[in-house]
């Protein structure tokens, strides 16, 4: 069943009150990697731009993850010019928020709630 504007909201809300407590901890992967070093980010840049996530970037999910256990949601955001892909999982209990995904979109991001 796909999520309302209201479940999106909620979930980003959450996400970002575990954040300000637990942090987050970004996949070490090479589209990660060169997409933070194109765009002249750092680790913190990535927990702004999520702060600044609302339900009109919402693009899909929640979507079982069977790498981390849970699940994991899909967003898109444009950095400077740039539309980026998040995925992004809400993580285990005490544990940080996991970004799988924070890169160049390589696709086109369809955004259902976008006004």
């Amino acid at each position: 069943m796909e999520p309302t504007e209201n479940d999106v909201e909620k979930y980003l809300n959450d996400l970002k009150q575990k954040i300000k407590i637990y942090d987050i901890v970004i996949f070490d992967r090479i589209k990660n990697r060169q997409t933070l070093a194109e765009l002249e980010l750092v680790r913190s840049n990535c927990s702004e731009y999520i702060n600044d996530l609302t339900c009109e970037n919402y693009f899909r999910g929640p979507t079982a993850d069977r790498e981390n256990e849970g699940e994991y949601w899909e967003f898109g955001t444009m950095i400077k010019g740039n539309e980026i892909y998040i995925k992004i999982n809400y993580g285990k209990t005490n544990k940080p928020v996991i970004l799988i995904s924070f890169h160049f979109a390589e696709f086109e991001i369809k955004y259902p709630f976008k006004k």
